[in-house]
């Protein structure tokens, strides 16, 4: 922001400029599953990580580091022989998968800025990303000034943040200059450089500052020009966020929508005020946003979970309170959302609650998540019938699960299946 503030950039676009740098990544999970299965059901989300300091626009000349990262996450467990093939495919198909992972986010990150009403020009600067100056980026292989300004500044950001959290600022910059030119635009770069000499570039964007005076500092550049949202408007991000959060996996695929029209079926049967109902709604589409950390490796295996991988599954909730609660109007839909895997009993997770500690609410989204996964396909089973997986709930209720909830559910996707 600082750099498009002294590039002249107007409001406009600074604007959509601020939603793009915070939206940019929005469309990471929509390739998680597939990325997983190109490394061999490795851990796609370290894989990413380490490869984000890579030049992988030099297949045939890869550094030790990337062959060192490649070796220790690819085709976990397997033999030598059998990882050497793995590496070997991706090699010779390294082209092709990037282009295939880089349209699947950028494509999908654009579309959930479009649903979320930010724009088309923020859309297209987070489809732009990966553009390169000398265009040998994707999906489209743009070159210079055919990429978006927007997009040439988001590559830039992201390129400094990651190296300079990593590696240290000299080292960034460093990279960055010898870059220039083939993945960056090199007025920018000079830019960058100068502001870097100034002692403006990196103030509260240190790796050692706690995240909330970062996080504080960001929203100081908010631009004026931004609009304070309706009710309506926060309905739809909160459903975007669904969305991404389903498209992690084919396995989920839907299982935030399939909750919340559970949940809010037995709202809605129970009585609740259509403010309730509106409060169910939006934590159930937000509940497994935390999930978005478990590695695909876990979400998508076909097999039982090793204690260790169910302890980061675990995680999950905890997670997603702790995001949620970073919104000052969401400390109530964080805690619905957080409790969702939650007993009455006190067996649950993340916290062990009981009967007495869990709103009604939250007890609602733990019974239509319950529903939710048994209904749905999963790595090792098909989805259950209705009936059954009624059935199947019959044996928590009402030790772990609400009586009076199970009930709702049951009449009502009894009637509606009567329809």
């Amino acid at each position: 922001m600082r750099m498009a503030e002294r590039l002249g950039l107007e409001t406009n676009e600074m604007v959509s400029l601020y939603y793009a740098l915070l939206l940019k990544d929005v469309g990471c999970s929509s390739n998680a599953a597939r990325f997983c299965q190109i490394i061999g059901g490795g851990d796609e989300r370290r894989v990413k990580a380490g490869a984000k300091l890579e030049d992988w626009t030099k297949p045939s000349r890869p550094s030790a580091s990337a062959a060192r990262l490649l070796w220790n996450h690819v085709s976990p467990g397997a033999g030598p022989a059998r990882r050497a093939l793995q590496l070997g495919r991706m090699a010779l198909t390294q082209h092709r998968n990037n282009k295939e992972m880089i349209e699947l986010r950028c494509d999908r990150g654009a579309h959930i800025v479009r649903k979320f009403g930010l724009g088309e020009a923020a859309a297209e600067f987070v489809r732009g990303l990966d553009e390169h100056w000398d265009g040998s980026g994707y999906p489209e292989r743009r070159r210079s000034q055919a990429i978006p300004l927007g997009s040439r500044i988001l590559a830039v950001a992201q390129h400094l943040d990651v190296f300079a959290s990593e590696t240290g600022q000299k080292t960034a910059l460093g990279v960055l200059r010898e870059r220039s030119g083939r993945w960056f635009d090199p007025e920018l770069v000079r830019l960058a450089e100068v502001m870097s000499r100034e002692g403006v570039l990196w103030g509260g964007v240190s790796p050692e500052l706690p995240a909330g005076e970062t996080r504080e500092r960001v929203l100081d550049l908010a631009p004026d020009a931004l609009e304070k949202l309706k009710t309506e408007d926060v309905d739809v991000i909160c459903e975007g966020f669904a969305d991404v959060v389903d498209a992690k996996s084919h396995f989920t695929f839907r299982h935030s929508l399939g909750v919340t029209e559970a949940a809010v079926l037995i709202a809605s049967q129970l009585g609740l005020s259509d403010q309730r109902q509106n409060l169910v709604k939006r934590a159930s589409l937000l509940h497994d946003i935390g999930k978005l950390r478990v590695p695909n490796s876990i979400l998508d295996k076909p097999a039982k979970l090793e204690p260790w991988e169910w302890e980061i599954v675990k995680e999950h909730p905890g997670l997603t309170r702790k995001i949620l609660s970073r919104i000052r109007s969401f400390d109530e839909l964080a805690e619905i959302a957080g409790d969702h895997h939650e007993k009455l009993d006190g067996s649950g997770y993340p916290n062990r609650k009981t009967v007495d500690d869990l709103l009604l609410e939250a007890r609602i989204v733990a019974v239509a998540d319950v529903y939710g996964a048994l209904t749905e396909n999963r790595p090792y089973r098909r989805g259950l019938p209705v009936a059954q997986a009624l059935e199947i709930m019959t044996h928590d209720v009402p030790c772990k699960l609400d009586s009076n909830c199970y009930e709702a559910l049951a009449v009502a996707v009894g009637a509606r299946n009567e329809i």
